[in-house]
């Protein structure tokens, strides 16, 4: 898919499961995309007790169209069968380049698979329940952390020791191999590794970005050139 309006300004929908998360997260779901893309499509799925009470405010104020699915039968969402539907509709009408699906229900991952292999490029934005079948199912996912729960995370990981997972350093180790020069781009590489994991993200290892991340390998040498930071591995002695 290629996106016809502004340019190559890509298209982004936007579609909440209500049913299964806060209104706290819409904010940062479109924080989220607002780095990919235009938000074109706006969405929020589910009954009527959901929708009517705790998401009303959100849903107005931040301009999204509710979706209103009655329950037939306890027991049944056709929330989630509605929002499926309409995205393969729109993927098909070609109104959209990109979904972010705001969910943490693993139900979906079927769905994300199917735009992924249609074209589509597909975001989940969801909580820390999320599950790995649906984190993976994505081209990158985006874990929230409702306010209250940001300080003590921040305090027991983010100000502990920083990891060095072995993925990085077999990230550059196979990416230069494609290399006449023998390095890999700093950007390369980040794109490499949120493809191999969707959920990944320097901080989640207590660094704050990907550049000081490397550098706490011993074993990996950087260098700053043509206005970008190239990584290698250092040959050994």
């Amino acid at each position: 898919m290629t996106s016809e309006f502004q340019g190559n300004e890509r298209r982004v929908a936007v579609l909440v499961d209500c049913d299964n998360t806060t209104p706290e997260i819409l904010e940062y779901a479109l924080r989220v995309v607002a780095q990919f893309g235009r938000v074109v499509i706006r969405r929020g799925y589910g009954n009527h007790s959901t929708l009517a009470n705790k998401w009303q405010e959100a849903l107005v104020r931040l301009a999204f169209t509710p979706c209103l699915q009655y329950q037939y039968a306890s027991g049944k969402n056709t929330a989630d069968i509605a929002l499926a539907l309409d995205a393969i509709e729109v993927l098909f009408d070609e109104m959209v380049d990109a979904f972010c699906v705001v969910t943490s229900d693993s139900d979906f991952a079927y769905l994300c698979r199917k735009l992924r292999e249609r074209g589509a490029i597909v975001y989940i934005v969801g909580e820390e329940k999320t599950p790995d079948a649906l984190r993976n199912a994505t081209d990158q996912f985006f874990e929230f952390q409702p306010p209250e729960a940001a300080p003590a995370k921040d305090q027991s990981k983010s100000i502990t020791k920083k990891q060095k997972p072995k993925m990085l350093r077999s990230a550059v180790a196979l990416l230069i191999t494609e290399s006449p020069e023998g390095w890999v781009g700093l950007g390369a590489l980040g794109n490499y590794l949120r493809r191999s994991d969707p959920g990944f993200t320097p901080k989640k290892f207590g660094h704050s970005g990907l550049l000081e991340m490397v550098k706490t390998y011993t074993d990996l040498s950087t260098k700053f050139e043509g206005g970008t930071h190239w990584v290698t591995l250092k040959e050994s002695t």
